[in-house]
């Protein structure tokens, strides 16, 4: 078969396939000669659309030069390019400026430059989830459930997470100044942090026990450009810890580099049938076969959700077409359909679906998603959104909401009882909002604020946190524990 390479360079771009629900790099070998060949019939048919082209120029330099008021050239031409773009009416295709394209291309990269926190959004305030091991936000002293007040003297409030986490990333060797509210602390706390050089860890694994047997864990976020090498680090420390089977959970991945995904096939699925298949608009199959001549001696499953985008897809499918094991949790995403992402020579970028791509069976599961082959669906508290309560206007008893519905969603994943969850605030429901309230130390009066509100939202994401709670995992484990003991 032919390998993937590195990036292909023609006519001042560089084409890359593109692979995930917001869009991935990878390339293979034989899209350079399709590419070559593509810009030769390019070159020869140019004739025939120099009435278009003249037309383009026309209308840009008469808006240019008679338009009421002066306007950018360059935003013309980039209004054109976005106009065509539209025509497609494909939401994967897209057009991204030189800095759209430098931020989208770094979520990509192995690393990135800042302080290396974990932080989100709890109701409206930008809080540390976790600092990374080792890092300036580590070595500073940050800590999990720190509020974010200020970025270099400027308040958080009306930011969003993006704006947030650009405005404490910077360049190497730069200082951020944070002030920190800090849950049972009196007055703020200030964190003067050199950001550095962080690495992106995409994989995450572990050993669980399941009735004496030791099961491997791996965890993958995303594909990017070293997500191979750390699962094949964490799958040989697994099996040197003699793992008795395996599950990779690649629920909310968005997709990335399929070339991670090849390299993670040669190490897991047999070779009789290709890993993915790519088709373009010819219908021409081009197949990907593994590597691995024999099938894994243990047995392994895939967990997967409707976050399971792309590259994700094809891993999970090749796991069960090729590899005969079974999918857990909820249907996929769906996105079956390649990208090239092509940079300009301004480093502007254009991404162009050109292809689709095939499970191991021939199947295109472009918004259909790959179905499970064990339905498993979360607890209801796993789906709830955050809550906003406006100031003066609490929830409370004899009203109701599809809010409501999701703070009892959340009372119940704190391990209170608040009797019903259809949105209606009963009392039995104001009655766990005070247990809920008490235990947290928060004012008892039955209603919630936004204060009440950020804390139930807190006990919420802890809860989805412990193993016990995870549906799918433990469904997971069971099927691979009956497979052991067959």
């Amino acid at each position: 078969m032919k390998k993937f390479s590195g990036k292909v360079v023609a006519l001042l771009m560089a084409i890359s396939l593109i692979v995930g629900a917001a869009g991935s790099y990878a390339v293979f070998g034989f899209v350079q000669n399709r590419n070559q060949e593509s810009t030769a019939s390019a070159s020869a048919g140019s004739a025939a659309s120099d009435k278009d082209t003249a037309k383009v120029k026309a209308i840009h330099d008469l808006i240019e030069k008679e338009y009421f008021r002066k306007i950018s050239s360059t935003d013309l031409y980039d209004g054109a390019i976005k106009g065509m773009i539209e025509a497609l009416n494909d939401p994967f295709s897209s057009y991204m400026s030189t800095k759209t394209a430098s931020d989208f291309n770094q979520s990509l990269s192995s690393s990135f430059e800042g302080i290396g926190a974990e932080v989100q959004m709890v109701g409206k305030q930008v809080t540390i989830v976790s600092p990374i091991k080792g890092t300036p936000a580590e070595k500073a002293g940050l800590k999990p459930k720190d509020v974010i007040v200020k970025i270099n003297g400027k308040s958080t409030e009306g930011l969003d997470i993006n704006q947030a986490v650009n405005k404490i990333r910077g360049k190497k060797g730069t200082v951020v100044r944070l002030v920190v509210s800090r849950p049972g602390t009196s007055g703020n706390l200030t964190f003067n942090i050199k950001r550095d050089t962080i690495p992106i860890r995409t994989v995450e694994s572990k050993m669980l026990k399941q009735d004496g047997q030791s099961i491997g864990y791996i965890a993958i976020t995303q594909f990017n450009e070293n997500t191979d090498q750390e699962f094949s680090k964490a799958l040989s420390k697994l099996e040197g810890d003699q793992m008795k089977g395996l599950i990779i959970d690649v629920r909310g991945n968005p997709g990335g580099y399929l070339q991670a995904v090849e390299k993670i096939g040669n190490l897991l699925i047999p070779s009789k049938k290709p890993i993915v298949q790519i088709e373009d608009r010819a219908g021409k199959k081009q197949p990907f076969y593994s590597t691995l001549k024999k099938k894994k001696s243990y047995p392994i499953a895939a967990l997967i959700d409707g976050g399971s985008a792309s590259a994700s897809e094809i891993l999970a499918g090749a796991l069960h077409e090729a590899g005969g094991y079974p999918l857990v949790g909820v249907k996929s995403f769906g996105k079956g359909t390649v990208q090239q992402g092509i940079e300009l020579s301004d480093k502007s970028e254009l991404k162009l679906t050109t292809d689709k791509w095939l499970t191991p069976d021939g199947n295109w599961i472009h918004k259909k998603g790959i179905k499970p082959t064990i339905a498993v669906k979360q607890p209801d508290y796993f789906y709830v959104a955050p809550i906003t309560v406006k100031k003066g206007k609490n929830l409370k008893a004899d009203e109701t909401s599809t809010v409501i519905a999701d703070a009892q969603k959340m009372l119940k994943a704190a391990g209170q009882n608040p009797g019903r969850v259809d949105g209606y605030f009963s009392d039995q429901t104001a009655q766990a909002v005070k247990a809920f309230q008490k235990q947290k130390k928060l004012p008892v009066t039955g209603e919630i604020d936004q204060k009440t509100a950020d804390a139930l939202q807190q006990a919420t994401l802890t809860a989805i946190k412990e193993q016990q709670n995870d549906r799918q995992l433990n469904t997971a484990l069971s099927e691979i524990e009956k497979e052991i003991k067959k």
